[in-house]
């Protein structure tokens, strides 16, 4: 008797795992309900699928993933799946979908839409551009050099001025590509890119511009410690505290002493390790830890800020405290001495709350 059962159980569990892939492979419902799907070059088909079920186009992100492998699309030939915007609809089968997004001639596909983040800086908006687009590194390194092409941006653009001219600078259009989601032309060449985001930061920075131009500092000063309070600080309240702080040092004869400055002079992502003594004391135009930067801000920004950063240059709230430091949540801690900060420094330690960088 248990013979005769054993094969019956294994026919159903058959019978069953078709139905399933059956079911799996049939659109999410039969009602026609288009949705615009975008591709952006580069993105991989764990993200790609990924995309597709928070756009409830598939059933499962893992049977799809799995069914791809097995079908073999997405791979270097003909069912490669192709980069742009396409209409989707969720009346489509699983492999209507995967056959749509091969079809380079079924995709609105005139654009992509790349998203540049908030204190994002310029190694990292070279990195987004090139990633996403036909751009090379060179064409865009070139560009930013390009003096005849920055003096017409320093015409066009009210809020950018000669400063942007300094060699010292690493970048010269640092700080002032404003950060959002864009949709970027197939075809578009840098000078487009950089149009569309100085666009968008004049926009921004409108609202703002009597405030701006009448604050002492300038317009490039005024940018410069907004980008800095971008990355030391994540709420509004702390980076107009951080920006306080930042002018008590000045007006005491102190350096900022910033470590978001050092670690942009030299070069390396704070993410990415801990920075030598010999990067600490280097002399840098934007290093504000060396012993050449008291009472001066560095060269020019150090990642493109976002308004609210802007406001909190502009609207900066004074207090008494002359240093602060981050635990490894992003709370900010303020103190009027230096024994005060080493005092929550070394509290920060022992509760186990310091950052420390992954070996």
């Amino acid at each position: 008797m248990k013979k005769r059962i054993i094969p019956i159980l294994i026919i159903l569990l058959m019978l069953a795992g078709i139905g399933l892939c059956y079911y799996m492979t049939t659109p999410v419902q039969s009602k026609s309900e288009e949705v615009e799907f975008i591709v952006n070059k580069g993105d991989p088909p764990r993200t790609i699928i990924k995309d597709l079920k928070l756009n409830n186009l598939i059933k499962s992100e893992l049977f799809s993933y799995v069914y791809m492998k097995v079908n073999g699309y997405n791979k270097d030939n003909e069912k490669s799946f192709k980069a742009g915007t396409f209409k989707l609809n969720k009346n489509m089968s699983l492999k209507e979908i995967f056959n749509a997004l091969l079809d380079s001639t079924s995709s609105k596909g005139e654009s992509y839409t790349i998203t540049f983040p908030e204190g994002k800086n310029m190694r990292g908006i070279i990195s987004i551009i090139t990633i996403n687009t036909s751009i090379t590194e060179e064409e865009i390194l070139n560009k930013l050099v390009d003096q005849e092409y920055l003096k017409g941006l320093v015409n066009d653009y009210w809020f950018l001025t000669e400063d942007i001219l300094n060699p010292g600078l690493y970048y010269s259009l640092e700080g002032y590509l404003a950060p959002d989601t864009y949709e970027i032309k197939k075809d578009a060449t840098i000078e487009e890119i950089f149009k569309k985001m100085l666009d968008e930061e004049g926009e921004k920075l409108d609202p703002l511009k009597s405030q701006i131009e009448s604050n002492p500092l300038g317009i490039h000063k005024i940018v410069t410690m907004a980008s800095i309070a971008e990355l030391e600080g994540k709420s509004l309240s702390d980076r107009k505290n951080i920006v306080g702080v930042f002018f008590n040092r000045i007006n005491n004869g102190m350096s900022l002493g910033s470590d978001v400055t050092t670690y942009y002079g030299a070069r390396v992502d704070m993410s990415e390790r801990d920075l030598y003594q010999s990067e600490i004391d280097d002399p840098n135009l934007y290093n504000t830890r060396a012993a050449t930067a008291i009472g001066v801000l560095p060269v020019g920004p150090i990642c493109n800020p976002s308004k609210e950063a802007i406001d909190s240059v502009i609207n900066y709230t004074p207090n008494d405290y002359f240093f602060f430091v981050s635990d490894k949540n992003g709370k900010i801690y303020f103190t009027k001495t230096a024994a005060e900060h080493q005092q929550i420094i070394d509290q920060l330690i022992a509760e186990g709350l310091w950052y420390t960088y992954d070996e």
